[in-house]
């Protein structure tokens, strides 16, 4: 757990700010929107997200204890910027991966069997 916590501080620190600016609009590379739960301040975090049948399915490579997953549970709801468009989103839920593979569309669900990724967030589109 100590390395997966040293390459989530790498990636924010260095990884992050050149991704930014592409993230939702880049094949594998999204963006979650969210608001601190304690500050109030608005935060864009770049993400590894899928289309689900009902909405997306971010992968949780650090584990289910970040910033931003506890934000969006705390505020139970948010915006991905995924294949270029922009989804409101509600009612996180951090599923096993085996999960959320059965709700991705397309190819998705065969090439992610093999990450070695133990968790997954569902959030749903919002109306």
């Amino acid at each position: 757990m100590l390395f997966a916590r040293q390459r989530a501080e790498l990636n924010r620190r260095f990884v992050n700010p050149v991704v930014e600016p592409l993230a939702g609009y880049v094949p594998l590379w999204s963006a979650v929107d969210h608001v601190g739960r304690r500050s109030g301040k608005d935060y864009r975090t770049p993400v590894t997200a899928f289309p689900t049948t009902d909405g997306v399915a971010v992968l949780l490579p650090y584990g289910t204890d970040t910033d931003w997953v506890r934000n969006l549970q705390a505020s139970g709801s948010g915006r991905v910027q995924i294949d270029g468009r922009s989804l409101l989103v509600e009612a996180p839920r951090v599923v096993p991966l085996s999960e959320a593979l059965s709700v991705l569309k397309g190819p998705w669900r065969h090439v992610l069997r093999v990450v070695p990724v133990q968790s997954a967030l569902l959030l749903t589109r919002s109306s």
